[in-house]
């Protein structure tokens, strides 16, 4: 079913989450109304998806900033990606090396559920990410729906999780969670509640992740391993996950509040590349954004 706003027409994508918004093209400037709208679409779906978008860097910039305060900072040497970025909140993902060394960040493979920036104390509210160049098969990014994951929780798991926190831990660049020395005081690391309370919507969802959530602060380890496995194995359940087949020229935003996403592996011949601009809260800048 296709759903009809007064400017966009916003397509869902799967039952559990995700649309894809027609009618909009983000080079050209956009109405207050449009905005509007978006910010509703996204409420709504949580994954945004806008097809066939021509985009230079100041278009997805204005883009993210509908959603919130985009992390924008001017990339060297080129708006194509052909050099590997750093900077807070914009990054090349990209698999394209230059003797021998890559160019950008999270090159290869598959990826686990994570949610970006959940090992900062003030994670980032939403990520957008342009495809440049995708494989013929794999790489798809997958959502998972953590409202439906809680929702969908027994109650007695629910009551035993109410208040919990968790310790969230991660070595940049990392794919997979043994890839991160828990030990290792250099990493960046953060404490957040292991139910969050969305600021939008009011609605509850799990706030943790295979990747980044170590433990259950104040939980004997063993018990904590144990009940954390459970929770993951939860919400990535196929029926509360989206697979988002990349096209070319796609931009997707998605809600770092309430989703947790993932990559699927695509063959290391061919070549996958996508330009991430992340969204913070407008009142906060100084540790990554989010809530």
């Amino acid at each position: 079913m296709q759903l009809a706003t007064s400017q966009l027409k916003i397509e869902p994508m799967g039952p559990v989450l995700g649309a894809r918004v027609h009618g909009l093209d983000l080079s050209k400037p956009y109405g207050e109304e449009q905005k509007r709208e978006l910010r509703e679409a996204f409420a709504r779906y949580l994954v945004l998806c806008v097809p066939g978008q021509d985009l230079e860097y100041d278009d997805q910039v204005r883009f993210a900033a509908v959603f919130g305060k985009a992390d924008e900072k001017k990339l060297s040497p080129d708006e194509k990606g052909q050099g590997k970025a750093r900077e807070r909140g914009v990054m090349y993902v990209t698999n394209i090396r230059e003797n021998g060394k890559q160019v950008g960040s999270l090159p290869d493979g598959e990826m686990q559920f994570h949610s970006d920036g959940s090992h900062r104390d003030i994670p980032y509210r939403a990520t957008t990410l342009w495809a440049i160049h995708v494989p013929s098969r794999g790489g798809e990014t997958k959502f998972a729906n953590l409202y439906t994951a809680y929702d969908t929780l027994p109650e007695a798991t629910k009551r035993r999780i109410e208040g919990k926190q968790c310790k969230f831990i991660y070595q940049v660049d990392a794919t997979f969670r043994e890839q991160t020395r828990e030990d290792d005081p250099s990493l960046s690391n953060a404490v957040h509640p292991l139910v969050k309370v969305h600021p939008d919507t009011g609605r509850k969802s799990l706030y943790l992740s295979r990747l980044m959530t170590r433990y259950i602060i104040g939980m004997d380890r063993a018990e904590s391993e144990v009940l954390l496995n459970e929770l993951f194995d939860h919400a990535e359940k196929p029926e509360f996950v989206y697979a988002h087949p990349w096209k070319p020229k796609d931009i997707v935003i998605w809600d770092n509040r309430c989703t947790n996403h993932a990559r699927n592996d695509f063959p290391a011949s061919e070549v996958r590349q996508l330009r991430r601009i992340t969204v913070s809260e407008p009142g906060d800048m100084s540790k990554g954004g989010g809530y």
